[in-house]
Order: C-alpha cells, then sequence, then structure tokens
C-alpha cells in the first residue's frame, strides 16, 4: 500500500425509511450538519465514466480487491463548481484524488474534444486523457441523488444518508439541468460512514442498527440497470 495516498475507512448500509429517521435524529444530535447544504441536505449529480469492456463496473460486480473510477460532479444544479474525481479502493480502503474543471471543459470531455487535457496543470486530467485515448473510456451515465451529510471532527468522520438515486440511463448530457433521469429501479436509501485513522464510539453507536449489515452497495452499479 502507497504510504503517500491518504486511505479511508468505509462502511455502507442499506436502510429503510424507519431507518433513515432513526440515523438522521440521531446524528442531529451528535454531530453538525455539513454547512454546505441547503436545509440540511443537497443535490448531487455525477456523469461516470467506463471503457468499452465497462471496467469499472465489472470490476465492482465481480468484487476486486483494487479499482477505480472516474466522474465529474457538482452539486445543487450549480455548474460554477465542477469537479473531476477519481476514486479508488484497495483492501476495502478508499481514497479519492480532485481536480477542478470550468463548465467549458466538463461540456468539452462530454463532446470527446479532450486534446487540450495533455496540457493540463492537473495531473488527475491528464490521466484521464490517457484512459480516454488509449482505453477508450467515455461518460456512460449521469447519476443523481439527494444527500444529507453531518460532520464529526474527532477521526474526521462523514455521515451521509443518501436516497431518490436516479439514472439518466444512457445520457450524458449532464450540465443539462432539464435532462431526463428515472429512478434507478428500486434503489434502497444508502448510510456511508467514513473516517481516517479511528471511528469514535459515539458515531459507532449511533449509526448501529439492528439487523444491518455492511454492504458493497454502488450507486453507479445501481444506475447501471438500463444499460
Amino acid at each position: 500500500m502507497d504510504k503517500n495516498i491518504r486511505y479511508r475507512h468505509e462502511w455502507k448500509h442499506e436502510l429503510s425509511y424507519m431507518d433513515l429517521l432513526e440515523i438522521r435524529q440521531r446524528m442531529t444530535v451528535v454531530a453538525r450538519p455539513d454547512p454546505h447544504t441547503i436545509d440540511g441536505k443537497y443535490l448531487i449529480r455525477s456523469l461516470y465514466f467506463d471503457n468499452l469492456k465497462d471496467k469499472a463496473l465489472r470490476e465492482k460486480v465481480d468484487g476486486v480487491n483494487r479499482r477505480e473510477k472516474f466522474r465529474i460532479r457538482y452539486y445543487n444544479l450549480d455548474t460554477s463548481i465542477i469537479h473531476l474525481e477519481k476514486k479508488s479502493k484497495l483492501n476495502g480502503l478508499g481514497s479519492k484524488y480532485s481536480a477542478p474543471l470550468s463548465c467549458e471543459q466538463a461540456q468539452m470531455i462530454v463532446d470527446g474534444e479532450i486534446d487540450w487535457m495533455l496540457e493540463s496543470e492537473h495531473s488527475l486530467i491528464q490521466e484521464l486523457y490517457c484512459k480516454m485515448r488509449y482505453q477508450g473510456m467515455k461518460p456512460k451515465t449521469i447519476v443523481d441523488y439527494t444527500r444529507e451529510p453531518f460532520i464529526y471532527d474527532p477521526g474526521n468522520v462523514r455521515v451521509t444518508l443518501d436516497y431518490n438515486i436516479r439514472t439518466g440511463m444512457e445520457c450524458t448530457d449532464f450540465l443539462n439541468p432539464e435532462c431526463i433521469t428515472v429512478p434507478a429501479g428500486d434503489a434502497p436509501i444508502i448510510l456511508e460512514v467514513k473516517w481516517d485513522d479511528y471511528l469514535p464510539d459515539i458515531i459507532r453507536d449511533a449509526v448501529q442498527l439492528k439487523g444491518r449489515r455492511v454492504t458493497s452497495f454502488s450507486k453507479y452499479a445501481q444506475c447501471r440497470v438500463y444499460g
């Protein structure tokens, strides 16, 4: 494992609506809401990439120990702040790299106009260029959902409740606020807990629910149910 990469622990649980209400109430007591939310939540829109053989999707479904995926993301339909992100998994631990994109740059990537990426000052943009050029990676589908995030500073803990997961199917026009998305099958509510070196007991206790076990749910995989 590369000691220069910052890996984080992560738990995921599939919840019922009653579970959501219970976890929300507990987290309101012990943690603070993310200051970037609007009324305690925000909308997330991501555009995920994959290659011609659906490498990212297949590695997730097959539970490959070391894998990665690329996405472009913005919040609350605000395209003034857009980021390219690369998420990696190794031995169950996660890491994330990020690079800013302008609205124009994001649209060029969607349109396949990528030559400019090789000259970018951001190595992550250069890496995506190489994988689009030589591995056939391309935008695959839009993933929309609502997130309620909570923060607990000791342990750098982030607890999120994600729901209303929707897919753009094969649509990649993710900068268009009028782009139609549909419910991603029977997608559950997802609780995610992420932390650095340790998870404080107060959070560990707050997120425990009887009969709920850690899952490996993937929003991207769920949103590929239609293709």
